[in-house]
Order: structure tokens, then sequence, then C-alpha cells
């Protein structure tokens, strides 16, 4: 995986396409991921989790936030989990899902007929909601 971002931040495209899953391999998009790794400002990788993919394991899984810029400025954060396998001893990229944020949280909302907050036991309406 940290390979993988390396070749990002040097656009080394080749190693990219070399490390892509051969099964998958001829449909990645060379001219957008060269795209993508040359107009970016990769700023860091994090690491957030990991299953298998260890020396005994021939598959795995990391989650990982790669955080760039982009051209005009605005920083992204890719934020992804991504599965590798194992072939002839070398990790090979197969496919991965983006991993959307949660939802925003919206503050509660006091409606004018529901009890005030404030504890004085009338309708919102009649009390602080003036």
């Amino acid at each position: 995986m940290r390979s993988r971002y390396s070749a990002h931040v040097l656009a080394r495209i080749d190693y990219l396409v070399a490390t892509h899953d051969p099964e998958s391999r001829a449909a990645v998009d060379r001219a957008a991921v060269e795209r993508w790794a040359r107009q970016s400002e990769w700023l860091g990788l994090a690491i957030v989790a990991r299953q298998a993919g260890g020396p005994g394991d021939d598959a795995g899984v990391v989650e990982f936030k790669a955080t760039y810029r982009q051209p005009g400025g605005a920083v992204v954060v890719h934020h992804e989990r991504s599965r590798f396998r194992r072939r002839d001893g070398r990790w090979f990229y197969r496919d991965g899902d983006a991993v959307k944020p949660p939802p925003a949280r919206s503050a509660a909302t006091v409606g004018r007929n529901d009890p005030c907050p404030c504890g004085s036991g009338q309708k919102y309406k009649r009390c602080c909601g003036r």
C-alpha cells in the first residue's frame, strides 16, 4: 500500500499499473491515473486499519486516507478500503471501495408545541420561543 502511495507521489505510473492485479489490469485507465498523480500535490498517507495481509496470508484489506491538494487549492482526503492479493510472493491491488463519511448530525430543534427546554413546563411558543 505504501509503495503504491509513493508511486502516486512520484508519478511512477508504470509501477502503479504493474502492481495492479493482472486479472483486471487491462481495465486500468492509465491516462486518468497519470493525470491524477501528476496534477495532485500529495500531502500524506494514514493507514486506518488492516485486515490480514500478513506474511502467511494470500489476501488482505487496507483502509487508508490519502490527502492531496487539487489544482486550484482544494484539499481532498481520499478514504478507501483496498483489497490486495498475493501472487507468486508479490502483492497486487485488486480493487477498493470509497469510505463515505458518516452523515452530518443536525442539532435537535424544538417545535413550537414541544415542552420548553428551560424546564418551565410551558410550551416552547409561550416561553422561550417568543
